[in-house]
């Protein structure tokens, strides 16, 4: 004879709210309002109808994720020291003037810093600043992010169709 002892997980969960008086919640649900809280502290006091002249997020990814900078910092992470050349052999498909826009603009807002020796021929080097560095840090989480994810990319790119331009 079976026994009539079925509480089910969500029963159990729903007793020990009303005893503990707390609001379980998933992992998922507390990745998901964490998430919100730091989305509505960061655009929850703009007034839509006067946006800002200037947006902190814009202005600093504007820079900083460009495909070109990102892949000069990454360079940069990889080897501590680089030339202009070797960097533009390692950035394939850049050119002279894009490269050298990218370092000026990187150096300018912190990321990287120029050593320029007094030889002939002038023999400059970049290298990653310690605030670079950091911003590596989460490239990297990034791109391992990407490195996972990219296959279910790539399907659902299939669903429609080849994108090959892109």
């Amino acid at each position: 004879m079976e026994t009539k002892n079925t509480y089910s997980f969500s029963k159990k969960k729903e007793v020990a709210k009303e005893k503990l008086g707390i609001d379980m919640e998933t992992n998922t649900d507390n990745q998901k309002v964490r998430m919100t809280k730091k989305l509505e502290k960061m655009f929850g006091h703009i007034d839509y109808k006067h946006p800002p002249e200037l947006c902190p997020v814009r202005d600093v990814m504007s820079v900083a994720s460009d495909q070109w900078s990102v892949l000069i910092i990454l360079w940069l992470g990889y080897f501590p020291v680089l030339r202009f050349n070797k960097l533009k052999k390692f950035v394939y498909g850049i050119s002279n003037k894009v490269l050298s826009q990218r370092l000026k603009v990187l150096e300018a807002d912190g990321y990287i810093s120029r050593k320029a020796y007094a030889e002939v021929p002038i023999r400059v080097e970049y290298s990653l600043t310690e605030f670079g560095q950091n911003y590596v840090e989460k490239l990297l989480e990034l791109t391992e992010w990407m490195h996972l994810n990219s296959p279910k990319v790539i399907a659902n790119r299939s669903k429609y169709g080849s994108f090959g331009d892109l």
